[in-house]
């Protein structure tokens, strides 16, 4: 069913990138596909995948366009939390607008002002009906999106609060204002909120323990594991037709070039080994989710450790592949007409998300100090103490 869609897909995905045009028309391909009910039970309209399973189709979109697929991140980690609601009315809700091919965005992060682990954004009571005023950046796929998740604080009660919105509303403002060096097309700039009317507000995670946190984590390694699973489709295909050599070289074309036959196999290893990671992660979750012998402490401390080792294993894999693909071809190969230095950029810029050296500062962390992974929801200004406003 998808992978029709998927090499549709595939086919313009140079050629957006070098000319930034934002995938609107791809994104409606795949939500006539219903790709966004995924995870929602057949019994509700949905596809009924398992987590695995649908992260075997991430990886497989990422690999045709890693932009398409990472703009979904949201939308992914929103579906899973409605999973898990406990309140049925609301949780059908949801599952009927994914059905009906509705996708979510994210309005999480705010660029700057905010102290660590809180939040600018408000939500307030006017009418007798909860409203969002504030800006965030870094609002991933919402310029694709019906609905928002927006983070905001209360001044009644303290904590993060998840308030979902109309991305059609008047006070909603979406602007495609990011300019990172990769992954362009994502959608990931400003949306600013002026007193928007609250669709669904979300029951805090009282225990702190909800494993959002990972699943967002690993949407971003299914997609660098897409990166990867391109660059060695670049790599191939470039060789196979490939017939200039060096004069340093073997004096062969280059398809039978043992050095360059090899450095494709390195290419090839580390696409495996990638894969092969983010599934066992997303494994890992999928057990831990199913697990009712754990705590939610548990939970969430196991999904955690999971995520931030397998980012910890993949990106100096990834980033090595998308350099060694240059290393096979020389340097026509960085004609900006060929645009295959986008395996890079893109690769890059997801690996910055969550850097990688305090996940794997976790991980060492708990495996000689026992100490478990921390949540806190919210990135910010560092310096300041923490008070009781942090969640």
């Amino acid at each position: 069913m998808f992978r029709p869609v998927f090499a549709r897909i595939a086919e313009g995905a140079r050629e957006r990138d070098s000319t930034r045009t934002l995938p609107f028309e791809q994104v409606g391909w795949l939500n006539k596909a219903r790709f966004g009910a995924l995870r929602v039970p057949a019994s509700r309209g949905g596809h009924g995948a398992s987590l695995s399973d649908a992260f075997r189709l991430l990886i497989e979109l990422a690999d045709a366009d890693s932009q398409v697929a990472h703009l979904w991140r949201s939308h992914i980690g929103f579906a899973e939390t409605v999973l898990l609601l406990p309140d049925d009315e609301l949780r059908d809700t949801w599952f009927g607008r994914f059905a009906d091919g509705h996708i979510v965005g994210n309005a999480y992060t705010e660029r700057g002002g905010n102290t660590l682990g809180t939040l600018s954004t408000r939500l307030v009571s006017a009418g007798g009906r909860w409203r969002v005023t504030g800006e965030k950046y870094y609002c991933t796929g919402t310029i694709y999106a019906d609905w928002v998740a927006v983070a905001a604080s209360r001044e009644d009660v303290p904590g993060r609060h998840i308030a979902v919105v109309s991305t059609q509303h008047s006070g909603v403002r979406i602007y495609d204002d990011w300019d990172g060096f990769g992954q362009q097309l994502t959608g990931t700039g400003t949306t600013s909120f002026d007193a928007v009317p609250v669709d669904s507000l979300l029951p805090q995670d009282a225990d702190g323990a909800h494993p959002e946190s990972a699943i967002y984590q690993l949407v971003l390694l299914a997609v660098q594991a897409g990166i990867t699973r391109a660059v060695l489709r670049d790599a191939r295909e470039q060789v196979q037709v490939r017939t200039r050599s060096f004069s340093t070289g073997s004096g062969v074309v280059p398809r039978h070039d043992a050095q360059v036959l090899q450095l494709i196999g390195e290419i090839s290893a580390s696409a495996f080994a990638v894969d092969a990671t983010v599934l066992a992660a997303v494994a890992e979750l999928e057990s831990v989710l199913a697990d009712e012998a754990l705590n939610a402490a548990e939970r969430f401390a196991v999904a955690e450790l999971s995520a931030n080792r397998a980012q910890t294993a993949i990106q100096p894999l990834v980033l090595g592949a998308a350099s060694k693909l240059f290393d096979g071809l020389g340097a026509s190969a960085t004609s900006s007409a060929c645009n295959l230095d986008r395996h890079w950029r893109n690769a890059r810029t997801v690996a910055t998300h969550n850097p990688a050296i305090y996940k794997a500062r976790i991980v060492g962390d708990y495996e000689v100090n026992g100490t478990a992974p921390r949540k806190l929801n919210s990135v910010g200004n560092a310096g300041a103490r923490h008070t009781s406003t942090r969640f």
